[in-house]
């Protein structure tokens, strides 16, 4: 399907049996932020400068900047493997020359001294494993200005790099994440999203959102529905949180997770809450809040102690004394790691003293069906025995890349005692290598020292042990 608005046409995304649709200029910052202050707050006097820069090439995902190195292609190209079922697989691929550049980078991690892969970036600018490894290196020593301008940097590589008929925003265009060369864009345009909603521009972010589990709905590689609810709540895009649920909920069992059974249900609450909707539609609004989150209560007990004591709740006694939502509501380990990781990042939009009321009155709601027996109650207790018995390698891989501390302190030995590459986290077991570079011993000593304490700390420990400061211009802007 295709529409048309104004001057722009617009495409809906095919994922399951819904279309939710991209809109190219929602992947610019800048409409967000002009909703919100202005035109000329957020331009100032940008328009000028832009006319003498040298870049001509017109992109979606970022805006270049005359402070970056000039850029020659770095090797990175993009072929169309097949056309199936109304769908294009792509995938990126590296010249030979690049292949060098991609084994000195590996060769400077290996050596654990970031002073290597600044070297490297100055004769090669636009490395992409480069530049994902020195932002997040960037963002340890609190310098998210630079760190969010490597992400850029990485993102205007790879769309210079775009195959003619791949398309951001038609949703058929699809990259196999098993690929080594294709996943460094998912970490790419991932970043770059948690940039924007830290930066303030959620919806900008969902937009983001969107297109990264566009890439491969199927799979969810980096597990984007653990976080597109929490996006969407955050930009007040409820209907297309509400959308989405009813249209994946049969083919995906969207309420079996966590953020779901509670965002559903938040989602509902605000809409019943807004001035604009008719009394009988919000009465029925909010009925339909209350059952979903009392179900929710029901089916994750374990949500509930953990949300009050990040919103600083004290819970009354009736509630910290009852067993259902004591040390009886015990969860399985994966299931702790989904609920910790919703907790974690969803908190602060149960704070609003309309939605503690809220949750304090279906909480009490919870307890009266637990006591007079409600079948519900045992159903649900039978479900979290039967299912959640271990979590797959996307969930822990979102985990990582979540950095939220509820969360990461919850995964298994299997994964924390393992190495973890910023540059690629938990790669697939079955990836698909388009070609190999044989393992060193340095590497495997590398391994070793990342498994105790963590590559971005390890970088960090190294730029302090040797006095490293990165000097801005000179290693990342000059031309």
């Amino acid at each position: 399907k295709k529409n048309t608005t104004g001057d722009k046409q617009v495409y809906m995304i095919n994922f399951i049996g819904t279309y939710p649709i991209l809109f190219v200029r929602n992947l610019n910052p800048e409409t967000e932020l002009k909703r919100y202050f202005g035109a000329r707050a957020v331009l100032g006097d940008q328009r000028p400068r832009q006319r003498q820069r040298q870049f001509h090439r017109s992109t979606w995902m970022t805006i270049p900047k005359d402070t970056w190195p000039r850029f020659s292609r770095p090797g990175i190209s993009m072929t169309l493997l097949e056309s199936r079922d109304g769908l294009q697989y792509f995938t990126f691929e590296h010249s030979r020359d690049y292949q060098q550049i991609q084994f000195k980078f590996l060769d400077s991690v290996e050596s654990m001294d970031p002073n290597n892969i600044v070297a490297l970036l100055q004769m090669n600018p636009y490395h992409i494993d480069s530049l994902l490894q020195l932002s997040d290196v960037c963002r340890i020593q609190e310098d998210q200005e630079m760190a969010r301008d490597l992400i850029e940097r990485a993102l205007y590589s790879f769309e210079c790099a775009f195959h003619p008929v791949c398309s951001l925003t038609s949703g058929t265009s699809r990259l196999d994440y098993l690929r080594p060369e294709n996943r460094a864009f998912y970490l790419a345009v991932y970043k770059h999203m948690m940039f924007l909603e830290r930066r303030g521009c959620p919806r900008t972010a969902l937009e983001y959102c969107r297109l990264i589990l566009s890439l491969d709905p199927d799979s969810d590689p980096l597990c984007m529905l653990l976080l597109i609810d929490f996006l969407s709540l955050r930009s007040r895009e409820y209907n297309f949180l509400l959308r989405l649920y009813q249209d994946w909920e049969v083919h995906r069992n969207l309420s079996q997770l966590p953020n779901f059974a509670f965002s559903v249900a938040l989602s509902h609450f605000h809409l019943s809450q807004e001035d604009q909707t008719e009394s009988e539609e919000r009465e029925r609004l909010k009925h339909k809040a209350d059952l979903l989150l009392q179900n929710a209560l029901i089916m994750f007990p374990g949500v509930l102690m953990p949300l009050l004591d990040l919103c600083t709740v004290q819970p009354d006694a009736a509630v910290s004394s009852h067993d259902f939502f004591g040390p009886r509501s015990q969860q399985s380990p994966a299931l702790a790691e989904l609920v910790s990781l919703y907790v974690g990042r969803t908190h602060t939009l149960w704070r609003e003293g309309g939605v503690l009321l809220w949750l304090e009155e279906c909480v009490r709601e919870v307890l009266r069906r637990v006591d007079t027996k409600d079948p519900l109650v045992e159903d649900c207790q039978n479900k979290r025995k039967q299912r959640y018995q271990s979590a797959p390698l996307n969930i822990h891989r979102h985990v990582i890349l979540s950095e939220i501390k509820e969360a990461t302190s919850t995964l298994p030995l299997e994964v924390t005692t393992q190495s973890v590459m910023g540059f690629d986290p938990l790669p697939p077991l079955d990836s698909v290598a388009s070609y190999t570079r044989p393992e060193s011993l340095a590497l495997t000593k590398l391994r070793f020292t990342i498994r105790k304490i963590g590559l971005p700390l390890l970088f960090f420990v190294r730029m302090h042990s040797q006095d490293f400061y990165f000097n801005n211009k000179c290693c990342f802007g000059s031309k």
